[in-house]
């Protein structure tokens, strides 16, 4: 199970290229239930994601990785759906968390969205920001990865 809270950024940390990054390229071949393919650095994944309770400030979901090879990702990448989601994530700790900061390419560059996962929905609830996050968007369907795909 996922328990995560998103953001808006009000500005990047200053000293963003200290931590470790990945380059993510991911496509998506189904809305309902969202299916997904991603190419991560040298790593290939497909992903599937149901959402289990439609929480106003939460998204909860059942997920459930697999390893896909770059030649399964090319063929799938051909089928999906929209257009492709580009971008850097870094890895932020802050305190006992992960903060998973992703600056946007391509279609929407310069985009800046914060990701947190929790253990428990009561973590989630209790969470306390840092000063450079902006608005809680988690509820918000519009920035989801997904739907933005789906986007010109």
């Amino acid at each position: 199970m996922e328990i995560e809270k998103k953001y808006l950024i009000k500005n990047l940390p200053e000293n963003l290229n200290e931590f470790d990054k990945y380059d993510i390229e991911q496509y998506y071949l189904s809305s309902s239930p969202v299916i997904r393919i991603r190419k991560m650095n040298d790593l290939y994944i497909l992903t599937y994601k149901s959402r289990v309770e439609k929480d106003v400030k939460l998204n909860i979901s059942n997920e459930v990785e697999l390893p896909l090879n770059k030649e399964s990702f090319d063929h799938l990448k051909k089928k999906a759906d929209g257009i492709g989601i580009i971008k850097e994530r870094y890895i932020i700790p802050y305190g006992k968390f992960k903060i998973e900061l992703d600056v946007f390419h391509g279609n929407y560059e310069g985009f800046v969205l914060a990701e947190v996962e929790f253990k428990t929905v009561e973590e989630a609830k209790e969470f306390n920001i840092p000063s450079w996050f902006g608005e809680d968007v988690s509820g918000d369907y519009h920035y989801t990865n997904n739907y933005m795909s789906k986007q010109k």
